[in-house]
C-alpha cells in the first residue's frame, strides 16, 4: 500500500484557498491513501466560532477527492456539531464511506481545549487489508492511549507541529513505532500560521524497527506499507506479547 501525504502551507482561515491548493499540488498524484494535516482547511485555529465547519464543507471536498482519484483521503478540520466544536479526523474511502476520530487530547497550552471538546473514543479503520490507529498532533505525547493491543498495524498521525518543538515530534513518532511493532506515518503542516509560528518540513514514516521509509519529493511525502513484511517482523520479535495488561478510561 502506498500513502502519500501533503506537506501542506495551510492558508490561514481560508477553506476555499486551502482546497484550491489540495487539488492543484494532488493533481498529477496517486496513491492508496492520501493524508492532509490536521486542519487543513483552516489552521490550527482557535476562533472556533468563525472557523468551524457548520455543513460539512471540508468532509464534501474530501469525499471530492475521494472519489476523482478512487482513493482514500484523511485529514481533519474544525467542526460544530449539536453546539460543541470538535477537531475532527476524517478518514473517507472511496465509495463515501467515511469513519471520523474526534481529537482526544486537545492543546491546552494554545487554549485548545478551551474551544473545543475532546473525543472518547480510540478509532481504528481498516483499509486494503490495514488497520490504521487514528490520531491528532498532542496525541502523540500520550503513548498510553495509542498503545498497541494486537488491534492495529500503523497510526497516522496529522499535526501542527511548530518548528520550536519539532524534536519532540521526530523522536516521539519513531518511539511510537519501535514501542508499538507499527508503521508510524506522521504529517506535518509546513509554512507560517496566523499566529506568526513556524512550522518546517518534518514529516516522517518510520517501520517498526524505527528505520525511516519515507520518500519525499517536492512537497509530497511518500511511503509503502509493506505488511507481510510488518507480520514477519512481528512473529520473529513477539515484543507485544510481553506488553503490560491495562485498561484505560476514556
Amino acid at each position: 500500500m502506498k500513502i502519500k501525504g501533503l506537506n501542506l502551507d495551510i492558508i490561514w482561515k481560508n477553506k476555499k484557498g486551502n482546497f484550491q491548493l489540495i487539488e492543484e499540488q494532488l493533481k498529477n498524484e496517486e496513491a492508496d491513501i492520501f493524508l492532509l494535516p490536521e486542519m487543513f482547511s483552516t489552521g490550527f485555529c482557535m476562533d472556533a466560532s468563525e472557523v468551524s465547519d457548520r455543513n460539512e464543507e471540508s468532509l464534501e471536498f474530501l469525499k471530492k477527492i475521494s472519489k476523482e482519484k478512487n482513493t482514500a483521503c484523511c485529514g481533519s478540520a474544525p467542526v460544530e456539531e449539536n453546539g460543541k466544536y470538535y477537531n475532527r479526523m476524517y478518514f473517507v474511502k472511496p465509495d463515501a464511506e467515511t469513519v471520523f476520530y474526534d481529537k482526544r487530547h486537545l492543546f491546552s497550552f494554545s487554549g485548545e481545549d478551551k474551544m473545543y471538546t475532546p473525543g472518547k473514543d480510540r478509532v481504528i479503520v481498516e483499509y486494503k487489508g490495514i488497520r490504521f490507529l487514528l490520531q491528532v498532533c498532542y496525541d502523540l505525547r500520550f503513548p498510553v492511549f495509542a498503545r498497541n493491543n494486537n488491534d492495529y498495524d500503523a497510526v497516522l498521525y496529522i499535526a501542527n507541529w511548530p518548528e520550536k518543538r519539532v524534536g519532540a515530534w521526530e523522536h516521539l513518532l519513531k518511539a511510537r513505532a519501535i514501542e508499538n511493532l507499527s508503521f508510524v506515518f506522521g504529517l506535518n503542516r509546513i509554512g507560517t500560521d496566523g499566529n506568526d509560528l513556524f512550522y518546517q518540513e518534518s514529516s516522517h514514516c518510520f517501520f517498526a524497527d524505527g528505520k525511516e521509509i519515507t520518500e519525499k519529493k517536492g512537497n509530497i511525502i511518500s511511503a509503502v506499507l509493506n505488511l507481510d513484511e510488518l507480520k514477519d517482523f512481528r512473529n520473529h520479535f513477539q515484543f507485544l506479547n510481553d506488553r503490560d495488561v491495562f485498561s484505560i478510561q476514556l
